[in-house]
């Protein structure tokens, strides 16, 4: 085959086309002609055949197989829910979860259900006390949630026997659950709850082309590969389907699938709907299944036969010209090779050259900017970390001066006593940011942690006060030791808190909590109810920030992190089940000096609420 060339042909020379046209002026025999003809009326025939043929023998596979996959999905359906029908009985003899009942003691609880869920491969499990309290679940932070008005919790109560429920959630998806109550020695100890993991059955139907619903016995759509079904009857659930599936025309193409011409299943736009009854509550299975696949085989062979004849039109031509086009054919061809690798060359030549001319402004660029970036991060690091103590000050001298005015001398210098704390603070912040770079451990010293997080509260008192922030502390009554810096620690502690702050200002009772507690390592957890962090990947890189420009500078957390991987702990994020951003740091335990740990604060420690307002 003679490749195309940019270049003109010299006008003495003769193009690749100029044979066969030479041959068509002279005309071909009518026994060649009679031949392409017969061969063009036998290649319509065969096709038109093979359609009609092909078509209804894919039609019929197609149909086979549909009620096929139907049938499968309703047994693996059904053997589920008659699979996890029975664990509420099994656990609802649990002497363990019983004893925990009776008992009050519930510590072993949530991580037993745990081991019968990845067992058992249930959703969830929910134990509940007789007041309808989530005593145990396997989602630990549904803990102490109250369901008492839910279904399954008033149905287990009034039956002797394992209640199905099926809830519908705020997102639009449905829950199904079996629920028993538990009783000991005739009076009541609680409930057990098993969520049966139903969605799975969804992704396993998207995966082929089949469109999925299963009604109940109200006929709407508790399950769906369309999430947009849910909850609708199945003429609504079919008009929100979009056009492109042509499933919204599903019942007028299956009453006329026999009365069909050849043009639509040519076409294939017609869709195949199967319904069968599964013998649970009166739900019912329906299945959409459309022709593409059967067009698809189709067209597929009709296209090799179309291509076979192409092939055999393509030959006969090419008997034709083939004396003509062997002699111009090699030279057309080696001449349009040569002068594609001479350009190839020339652009690769040009490429290497701009390549090498951009990599040396490239170094040059990176070097310039490696300096800016390092200056511009010292700083940003400066003014972000003096901006608390600036504003504290702000603060407090507009106190101390209408105190003075005021004739209240003694507050005043209460005032003034906080401003010279807040000056050596920045002396210390100052010190601190010049040696950033030797990361100097010998400057740790065993401290309390309570103390860190008193002190950071009392230095973001102004701002709490501003902005009427409750915040919510609930500290242990022993110490919790840790080895570090006072003045970083709580830098990290203020960064946290400033966050939260501002996590805040769109939320009308804006609160946030510190939890303290103690056990293999100290944990600080700040949470907010704010709305959450969106991109939990690149919170902690320097100058990535959500804030407003001149709000800050991207810099606080990347510090922050810095400074507790300097203590030997981690800082983390997350966002809360009920919205928000929870922060956690973690650090070891101040061992004594004989190696043995201090007594580690409890859980169960002093809790106190405090509003700034």
């Amino acid at each position: 085959m003679a490749e195309r060339s940019d270049a003109a042909p010299p006008e003495t020379g003769h193009g690749p086309a100029e044979p066969l046209a030479a041959v068509l002026r002279e005309g071909i025999s009518w026994r060649a002609r009679a031949l392409l003809l017969a061969l063009l009326a036998l290649a319509v025939a065969v096709v038109w055949v093979s359609n009609r043929w092909l078509t209804e023998r894919y039609t019929q596979t197609t149909r086979s197989r549909a009620e096929l996959r139907l049938a499968l999905y309703t047994g693996n359906l059904l053997s589920e829910l008659q699979r996890i029908s029975v664990v509420p009985l099994l656990l609802s003899r649990d002497p363990l979860l019983i004893k925990a009942l009776t008992s009050g003691d519930y510590a072993q609880s949530s991580q037993r259900l745990i081991s019968y869920r990845d067992e058992i491969g249930a959703a969830s499990l929910l134990l509940l006390d007789r007041d309808g309290r989530v005593v145990a679940a396997t989602d630990r932070e549904l803990l102490g949630g109250s369901h008492r008005q839910d279904p399954y919790f008033v149905n287990a109560l009034r039956s002797q026997d394992t209640v199905f429920t099926t809830l519908r959630t705020e997102a639009g998806a449905y829950t199904f659950t079996y629920s028993r109550k538990i009783e000991n020695a005739g009076s009541l100890a609680g409930v057990i709850v098993v969520e049966v993991d139903l969605q799975k059955f969804e992704q396993g139907w998207s995966g082929i082309s089949d469109a999925v619903m299963v009604t109940d016995s109200e006929g709407r759509v508790i399950l769906s590969t369309a999430p947009r079904w849910r909850g609708r009857s199945e003429q609504e659930a079919l008009a929100t389907l979009p056009a492109t599936l042509a499933i919204k025309h599903a019942q007028d193409a299956t009453a006329r699938w026999g009365a069909l011409p050849g043009e639509a299943f040519f076409l294939g736009d017609a869709v195949m709907r199967q319904q069968v009854r599964i013998p649970f509550r009166g739900w019912q299975m329906i299945s959409f299944t459309t022709y593409a696949s059967v067009r698809e085989r189709v067209n597929g062979l009709l296209a090799l036969e179309v291509m076979a004849f192409a092939i055999l039109l393509a030959l006969g031509f090419y008997v034709i010209s083939r004396r003509a086009q062997s002699r111009s054919l090699a030279f057309q061809k080696e001449s349009a090779e040569l002068r594609q690798l001479n350009a190839a060359l020339q652009r690769e030549i040009a490429e290497r050259r701009r390549a090498e001319q951009n990599l040396e402004v490239a170094e040059q660029t990176l070097a310039q900017s490696s300096k800016l970036a390092a200056l511009g991060e010292m700083s940003a690091a400066v003014s972000h970390e003096l901006n608390q103590p600036l504003a504290a000050m702000k603060t407090y001298l507009a106190g101390a001066r209408l105190l003075l005015e005021r004739k209240r001398g003694g507050e005043a210098l209460a005032s003034f006593q906080r401003i010279d704390g807040l000056i050596e603070r920045m002396g210390a912040i100052t010190k601190q940011l010049k040696s950033y770079a030797r990361k100097e451990g010998e400057a740790l010293k065993p401290l309390d942690i309570r103390h860190s997080v008193s002190a950071a509260l009392a230095m973001m008192e102004p701002q709490l006060k501003r902005r009427r922030v409750r915040i919510t502390r609930n500290i242990p009554r022993e110490p919790v030791m840790v080895m570090a810096e006072p003045v970083r620690l709580e830098q990290v502690l203020i960064n946290l808190l400033r966050n939260a702050i501002d996590a805040t200002k769109s939320v009308e009772a804006p609160q946030v909590d510190i939890l303290l507690t103690g056990g293999e390592v100290a944990k600080i957890m700040v949470r907010d109810n704010g709305a959450g962090v969106e991109d939990l990947d690149q919170l902690f890189e320097p100058f990535y920030t959500t804030k407003a420009p001149g709000d800050g500078v991207g810099l606080g957390l990347a510090i922050s992190s810095g400074i507790v991987n300097d203590f030997g702990g981690r800082l983390t994020a997350r966002n809360g089940s009920d919205g928000g951003a929870v922060f956690e740091v973690e650090l070891p335990l101040w061992r004594g000096e004989d190696g043995a740990h201090d007594k580690p604060a409890g859980d169960g420690g002093e809790a106190s609420r405090q509003a700034a307002e």
